[in-house]
């Protein structure tokens, strides 16, 4: 009882959005586990969503990140905490934004996704919150396998040659999250600086009321200042 109490303890612990996420995440690859769905269910294709009406496929494509595994467990605590480290630093009380924000590179992704011809796209959009996290605590100083340590902010790039190391090639994936991510740090931390405070990808009203929000104030760095090493 008392381990199950600190498990509910901790799931409620993680902020909405995140929670909603990763749930969901869980749920789906369970699913595909029992057969229940299947992966050519899920991905995403302009023609099957256009074409033959299937909506779902929006989300889904979202959702999936492969059947249960250790490669699933590695990909569903990457995105999970960061999603969280994100969500709890600079938007912290600010459901609405972080939500916005989900959209937004979801969004993105779904119009870049031609480009790459990519099924299923979890991992650029946990790449792109990956990246907003990283440029924002400038400060956190991070140790790659042990091997190096790093400020934050090289991160990305740091998985990203990872990647090309065990793959030989350039996952084109992760560098649309990057794009996506970095547009969102630009014109929400870079451009108010040289436009007087304009904040074009700020979520509009509408988007507020339906989560009781106010208007939000500028972003705020987790590191506060001050040095943090992890893990990675």
């Amino acid at each position: 009882m008392a381990e199950r109490s600190t498990l509910e303890q901790w799931y409620l612990e993680v902020p909405i959005v995140t929670r909603v996420w990763t749930t969901a995440v869980v749920v789906v690859a369970v699913l595909v586990q029992c057969q229940i769905v299947t992966p050519f269910q899920l991905f995403f294709s302009f023609g099957s969503v256009w074409g033959k009406r299937q909506y779902w496929r929006v989300l889904t494509t979202f959702l999936y990140f492969g059947p249960l595994s250790l490669d699933f467990m590695f990909h569903l605590f990457f995105m999970s905490r960061y999603s969280r480290n994100l969500e709890e630093s600079s938007f912290r009380g600010q459901t609405a934004d972080f939500a916005w924000l989900m959209f937004y590179s979801a969004a993105s992704l779904l119009a870049l996704s031609p480009l790459t011809s990519m099924p299923f796209l979890g991992s650029p959009l946990s790449f792109s919150l990956v990246y907003i996290w990283a440029q924002r605590n400038p400060s956190v100083r991070l140790s790659f396998l042990g091997l190096f340590v790093f400020s934050a902010p090289y991160l990305p790039w740091v998985l990203l040659g990872f990647s090309f190391v065990l793959n030989n090639h350039l996952p084109k994936e992760d560098l649309q999250g990057i794009i996506v991510g970095h547009i969102y740090y630009f014109f929400s931390d870079i451009y108010p600086r040289i436009c007087n405070g304009s904040r074009p990808l700020d979520p509009p009203e509408f988007w507020r009321r339906l989560f009781g929000a106010t208007p939000a104030a500028a972003p705020i760095a987790a590191a506060g200042g001050n040095d943090h090493d992890h893990q990675e």
